[in-house]
């Protein structure tokens, strides 16, 4: 008999959940909900069971927040979600809690090529070469792929809450927010892009507003995205030396890469003196499958 199993991307604003089996993602079981209409996790997840009239053996969710023994806090939401809690109100007697983005990790290998388009390209990467993807949406965080050749590796990470880059043209906007810690999606997520048009230019404006915009105060904003993006890119990217190539993916890397200068992007993504040769043969690719994490989900399930 063949097992079901339940996968879920959960985000700070929208959820996603699907079924899958060791076969992969079942079409057209992916469906995605607004987590404002939920009080908590368990009830959506309740719902959208009852809906496919399915039982599960087995669950793995990534989630938008750090994970710690079988518990997981939404960075962006309050909402907990307990691996015991949900194994009683599914009945599954597997449940896998991890990272929104190991989750994006653990999926490269099941990724359709359709739904890869490449910003730049590169020499062909090395064989099991370590690779990288980073989200932007309503927060930001990495993860890197180590391909062990039986598996996948992806460990966990909330680099999206590491410093970011002291850049000498933002500074008086990064000292106006007057806050002790600035993480790197304070500017780089969707909420962090009306907060850095607000710093740079004291305007309110809304993510769409600023993606689409004509006026000079939006276009510098963009610019200004672009170096940080390129600049943070280039400082995870000497880290992890994510030879096999950097993916982006969620809503606002969808919506941002199309309106950036690729060729600025570049540039700041290499600016790194010496090493400027081994950053300029890793490829940079955006992902468009909203089903990723659902599938690295599946994947992991998978591996046991």
């Amino acid at each position: 008999m063949t097992e079901t199993w339940l996968v879920a991307d959960v985000g700070g604003t929208n959820s996603r959940l699907g079924l899958a089996t060791h076969d992969g993602l079942l079409a057209g079981s992916s469906a995605s909900f607004a987590n404002d209409a939920y009080p908590e996790f368990d009830r959506l997840v309740a719902e959208y069971l009852a809906g496919q009239g399915a039982e599960i053996t087995a669950l793995c969710a990534g989630v938008a927040g750090p994970v710690r023994a079988g518990r997981a806090q939404l960075t962006n939401r309050d909402w907990q979600i307990d691996a015991d809690r949900l194994a009683q109100t599914t009945g599954a007697t597997r449940v896998t809690l991890i990272n929104d983005l190991q989750a994006q990790g653990y999926a490269l290998d099941d990724l359709d090529a359709a739904r890869l388009t490449p910003i730049w390209q590169a020499t062909p990467p090395p064989p099991r070469a370590t690779r990288m993807v980073l989200g932007l949406g309503t927060g930001c965080n990495i993860a890197v792929t180590h391909d062990l050749g039986s598996r996948l590796f992806v460990p966990p990470a909330e680099a999206g809450h590491s410093r970011l880059p002291h850049l000498e043209d933002l500074a008086p906007a990064m000292a106006r927010l007057e806050m002790d810690h600035l993480p790197v999606e304070a500017f780089l997520s969707g909420p962090g892009l009306s907060r850095l048009h607000k710093a740079l230019h004291d305007q309110d404006a809304s993510p769409a507003e600023i993606l689409t915009g004509h006026s000079p105060a939006q276009r510098d904003t963009r610019a200004a995205a672009t170096t940080l993006l390129g600049q943070v890119l280039g400082n995870f990217a000497t880290i992890h030396l994510p030879m096999g190539g950097i993916f982006l993916i969620g809503g606002l890397a969808r919506a941002l890469l199309p309106r950036l200068d690729t060729t600025a992007l570049r540039a700041n993504f290499t600016q790194k003196g010496p090493y400027r040769a081994i950053l300029e043969d890793i490829p940079l690719w955006l992902i468009t499958d909203d089903d990723a994490a659902l599938r690295g989900c599946a994947r992991l399930l998978r591996q046991g």
